[in-house]
């Protein structure tokens, strides 16, 4: 007598088949990251940033925007500065240019005076005043990247900081210390000191400044702060973009702004002495940096400035100086 397959056993199969079958098209897909936007990058490596502030005129280190009063006349800011402190909300700028291996993100600190609390002359003052940072992004694969490093303004001088763990080594450039993370808004992120008055920036150093008055500045993506005083420890800065329609990059050729390339004008001190991010310049690194790199063309600097690069590409996929 010849085998019989049971009706039951060629339901059940084809119950399992089809089973399996549903099971391989609802099975979760591997995640993919949609693209970050330029705001959501500048905010998840915008730095916890120091501010000293000095007690002779605390509110003159306050950080804002350029056209804090209400116009982008630069010449009206020194003296505009103290008429209403509620106007000093505090801003930074940024700007992103990309490469297919990294992300550059600079930042941009605004104040109305570079100061000194004794009488100067006009030698050591100068009306406007803008330093900043410019960190250095590997793109890993992930939705924001990996920080590798950190290159700061103070004054005419670039310094060079990696976190813990970093591939990057130094090159033309000596690595000038720790790039120190701390932790807000979810992420761990670099951190910033800027000196009162002359406002150049470093690293931050690790200290709690006690006794010490600071202005302790985290990023926001919409909401400025005013500090309530000269050691407020928790004021949130907003992060303006540098490429924004009516925005600082868009009046790189206002005459009322800046009184050349790069170049804010001022008349308090100094004449037109301080510059924008694409005006500044470390005064030793001769002829094969020019000015403005830092924000311009970052992996030019980098390449430099860094040794032990791994994949490194300096062709840009977006520059919004140059494109």
């Amino acid at each position: 007598m010849k085998n019989q397959i049971k009706p039951w056993r060629v339901l059940t199969a084809a119950a399992l088949a089809l089973t399996l079958g549903l099971g391989a098209l609802t099975a979760p897909a591997a995640p993919v990251h949609a693209a970050a936007s330029d705001l959501d990058l500048a905010y998840r490596w915008a730095p916890v940033h120091y501010q000293d502030t000095d007690s002779t005129d605390y509110d003159a280190d306050y950080i804002t925007a350029v056209n804090y009063d209400g116009d982008w006349n630069t010449l009206n800011n020194w003296d505009n500065q103290d008429d209403s402190l509620s106007r000093l909300q505090a801003k930074a700028y940024f700007s992103v240019t990309e490469t297919s291996s990294h992300w550059y993100i600079v930042y941009s600190f605004y104040h109305p005076r570079d100061w000194v609390d004794y009488p100067d002359f006009g030698l050591d003052t100068h009306e406007n005043d803008m330093e900043g940072a410019m960190m250095i992004v590997r793109k890993d694969g992930s939705a924001y990247g990996k920080f590798e490093g950190m290159v700061t303004v103070f004054h005419n001088d670039f310094y060079s900081y990696t976190p813990s763990g970093s591939p990057l080594t130094g090159a033309q450039e000596t690595i000038d210390g720790t790039a120190r993370l701390a932790s807000y808004g979810g992420y761990s992120r670099p951190t910033t000191f800027q000196e009162a008055k002359g406002h150049g920036i470093k690293a931050w150093d690790g200290s709690d400044y006690a006794g010490t008055d600071v202005v302790v500045y985290y990023p926001s993506k919409d909401t400025a702060e005013v500090p309530s005083g000269g050691n407020d420890r928790e004021v949130k800065y907003q992060l303006v973009d540098t490429f924004a329609a009516n925005g600082l990059w868009a009046h790189r050729s206002d005459t009322q702004t800046f009184a050349s390339w790069g170049t804010f004008r001022g008349d308090d001190g100094r004449d037109n002495a301080a510059n924008a991010a694409w005006g500044w310049d470390d005064s030793n690194d001769g002829d094969a940096l020019q000015r403005g790199l830092l924000a311009t063309d970052p992996a030019k600097l980098v390449s430099v400035y860094f040794g032990n690069l791994g994949t490194f590409s300096r062709t840009y996929t977006r520059n919004g100086y140059t494109q």
